[in-house]
């Protein structure tokens, strides 16, 4: 449900846009969501895009930092977005109302994209990018390249070996989310499918250790000290790694719907036990 309002949302702001494209491709293009900001620097034209997030810059999250720094950032505001009289601002499914309000208001067009929860929706997702920006050949010539990949990378091995993806607060991915289809074309089982979770949740350090998975696959932790963390280095966990299962480690490739995400896919093919 919460998918199709954000597709109906996209396409309203897809048909809104195109009400203007006769005066051509949008010229000044300002991505206040992480996500949008790698797709925008993805396809955009030399000097399309003004500003990425700030979140871009940070190496936790960000795949692209090193190109994200060549963009001067903001932080999401809508009055220091206006100021830079943009004629297109890419925002993110979650994005601030106030701040997607207050824009729309002042008479700013505002693209907001839904969240990418599967390799499938990536195609559509770059694609959608490309016909805002004006920019559809590159976008599809980019598309096609990646589903050419992904279809030579996916695994279907006789025996998938059961990883168990851990992050801080003992959270992890089940189905209809990204990062299981991440495991999935590895060739990799989620042992959260097992503990009937779908989507996201909260899998206790008891039940993780009763399941054995054959690896475990955790977020990296953040500088600075972290109370949530600390479940990442349980002596249990690492008792676990010691007897039974490999460990790998989640990065900023496995945030967004972008290409990237195929090198997450390759770093778990070599890690798989």
């Amino acid at each position: 449900m919460a998918l199709r309002r954000a597709s109906k949302a996209l396409g309203a702001a897809l048909a809104l846009w195109a009400g203007a494209a006769l005066a051509g491709p949008p010229e000044r293009v300002v991505s206040i969501n992480l996500c949008t900001d790698q797709l925008a620097m993805l396809l955009a034209a030399p000097g399309q895009l003004l500003s990425v997030s700030h979140i871009s810059h940070d190496p936790n999250v960000s795949v692209m930092r090193d190109q994200a720094l060549g963009y001067p950032v903001n932080h999401g505001q809508a009055e220091e977005v206006f100021a830079m009289a943009p004629d297109l601002v890419l925002a993110g499914q979650f994005t601030s109302s106030y701040t997607v309000g207050l824009l729309r208001r002042l008479g700013v067009e505002v693209a907001q994209l839904p969240i990418v929860t599967s390799l499938d929706q990536i195609p559509d997702a770059i694609r959608d990018m490309g016909r805002l920006l004006g920019r559809e050949d590159h976008a599809e010539a980019v598309a096609e390249q990646f589903t050419a990949d992904l279809a030579a990378l996916r695994a279907d091995p006789d025996r998938r070996p059961r990883a168990a993806l851990h992050y801080a607060n003992n959270y992890t991915s089940g189905d209809k989310s990204l990062a299981n289809d991440i495991l999935t074309a590895a060739g990799l089982a989620n042992i959260a499918l097992e503990a009937g979770l779908s989507g996201g949740g909260v899998l206790p350090m008891e039940r993780l250790i009763m399941l054995m998975p054959d690896l475990i696959i955790s977020g990296e932790a953040y500088p600075g000290a972290s109370r949530s963390e600390a479940v990442l280095t349980h002596p249990a966990l690492d008792a676990l790694r010691d007897r039974h299962a490999g460990r790998a480690i989640t990065d900023a490739e496995w945030v967004c719907g972008t290409p990237t995400v195929l090198r997450a896919i390759a770093r778990l093919q070599g890690a798989a036990p």
